[in-house]
């Protein structure tokens, strides 16, 4: 189950009051208290997730109790402490921020950090610093398995006891250890501290108390990475036709092909897309077509951010912008439900409740991708066709399409694709077809063309089958014109109209 609703509406409503707040303790140069009436006595927090993202400049923040996950992510120059226990992923995505957590920290701390501190008081969980580009995080106390790992740079120091496979996939940045330290996994070296490092390091650390001795250990990257194959999705929807169901053609008619993204019954911010196609673009600057668009960076306020492991620290600033919000869970380590809860707190509280988000992942998980996207109210569950498995491009329609139907029919959630090929107005009415509600592509050439070309292919296919709206496309409007992609997308056969035997076997 997801984490409680009570304390998911609590959260969001905390985080609700902070920015004005915030402003003006910042102004005042005071801390701000969570936990606390006004006139002192201690009310601890139990459970709150999400709490206090995207921390302003020179904020200072203290808060009591036990919390949940995501507490503090993101930020570039606040200062949070917390008196009690933190749940999984404090301080994600941290990028100037100085955090501390009086007590112990669960799996995940300062997940994908570039900059800023983290000191953890009483022992980390699993996997604290994986992913980390910059930055310290100092643990005072025992960290479990595999810390530090797949780190690109920064630095880990812990003073205790490190769990099995330290470093594991790390390829920069150190992990001091001032503990015992278990036999490192492949690809990481265990050195000795020289006398320059301890200086420098005790330098940065200021704090005497956290100050490491001459005979702590190091363990870097040995130079050696290894490659991992994946096979690319073959084929496209080629072999795929669209033909007419009707005995009439609507030559001379208008045609509708909007679709629209986070209606929530009329509740939310509803993103109106022209066509079924969410272009795909590294970057929303200069963009002048009025498209919303998915980007991995600088958004317009119409478009989507995409946000994947890459991009983590910039959410705050980004979110501010941006019309909703995408996340790549196929990136970032799995994450439970409560985890969930926790970041679309953090995140839902930077760009707006009421703002469209959407849930991605790799086509090989889309069962699992559609279920979660329904269990967290996602506007739209995109499944990323590429994934490094090989399955053919027309497999994929009915693996999403019955996925789809069996999860996310009654809401307002939708299914859509993301093609590894610039796509064409076939693609959008074979997508449609299968019971997606869009597609995402990156474009052709020149993105404004682009975009004209697909929408007039598109409205000459539903004119030339006699449909007045792009949802009224559908599985008997498409015909698999070989045998192999009949056989593979329960598609009717061409000549034989008919799905193939075996699709109706049990």
């Amino acid at each position: 189950m997801a984490a409680d609703l009570d304390l998911v509406e609590l959260s969001l409503k905390i985080n609700a009051k902070l920015p004005p707040q915030l402003e003006k303790a910042v102004e005042r140069n005071v801390v701000l208290r969570i936990g606390w009436t006004s006139s002192g006595d201690q009310v601890p927090k139990n459970g709150e997730l999400g709490l206090c993202p995207n921390l302003p400049l020179k904020s200072k923040v203290r808060s009591l109790g036990v919390l949940g996950s995501f507490v503090a992510a993101f930020g570039k120059g606040g200062t949070y402490t917390h008196q009690g226990e933190i749940g999984s992923f404090f301080g994600a995505g941290n990028d100037g921020n100085t955090l501390s957590c009086e007590r112990n920290a669960a799996d995940y701390t300062g997940f994908r950090m570039s900059s800023g501190r983290i000191t953890i008081l009483d022992g980390v969980g699993n996997n604290a610093g994986s992913m980390i580009k910059g930055g310290t995080i100092v643990i005072r106390g025992d960290a479990g398995s595999r810390i530090g790992s797949g780190m690109e740079g920064g630095l880990i120091v812990v003073h205790g006891d490190v769990g099995p496979d330290p470093g594991t996939g790390m390829t920069g940045g150190r992990i001091i250890i001032n503990g015992r330290c278990p036999s490192p996994p492949p690809g990481v070296a265990l050195r000795p501290l020289k006398a320059s490092e301890v200086k420098e390091i005790n330098s940065a650390l200021k704090d005497k108390d956290l100050q490491i001795p001459p005979d702590a250990v190091c363990l870097v990257c040995d130079g050696e990475k290894a490659d991992f194959l994946s096979r690319t999705c073959s084929a496209d929807f080629s072999a795929i036709a669209i033909v007419s169901n009707r005995n009439e053609h609507r030559l001379h008619g208008t045609t509708d092909t909007i679709t629209i993204i986070g209606e929530r019954g009329g509740q939310g911010d509803a993103l109106a897309l022209p066509i079924p196609m969410l272009p795909l673009l590294d970057s929303g600057k200069n963009v002048k077509i009025l498209h919303p668009c998915l980007v991995k960076s600088e958004p317009r306020n119409i478009d989507i951010l995409l946000l994947d492991s890459e991009n983590m620290a910039m959410a705050g600033e980004w979110l501010a912008i941006a019309a909703g919000f995408a996340i790549d869970l196929s990136t970032i380590p799995p994450l439970n439900a409560e985890a969930m809860e926790g970041l679309l707190v953090a995140l839902r509280s930077m760009c707006g409740l009421a703002a469209p988000f959407a849930l991605i992942h790799n086509l090989s998980h889309t069962e699992f991708l559609h279920q979660t996207a329904k269990l967290h109210g996602a506007d739209a569950a995109i499944s990323i066709l590429d994934d490094g498995t090989g399955i053919p491009a027309a497999a994929a329609l009915p693996i999403i399409g019955r996925s789809a139907a069996a999860t996310l029919d009654g809401t307002d959630c939708s299914a859509a694709i993301i093609l590894p090929w610039s796509a064409n107005h076939d693609d959008l009415a074979i997508v449609s077809a299968s019971g997606m509600g869009f597609a995402i592509s990156k474009p052709k050439d020149d993105l404004e063309q682009w975009i004209s070309s697909l929408e007039a292919g598109l409205a000459n296919h539903l004119s030339r089958a006699g449909l007045a709206s792009i949802d009224e496309l559908s599985r008997s409007n498409l015909r698999a014109n070989d045998y192999d992609t009949a056989a593979i997308s329960g598609i009717r056969l061409t000549g034989y109209d008919r799905p193939l035997p075996h699709w109706f076997a049990r």
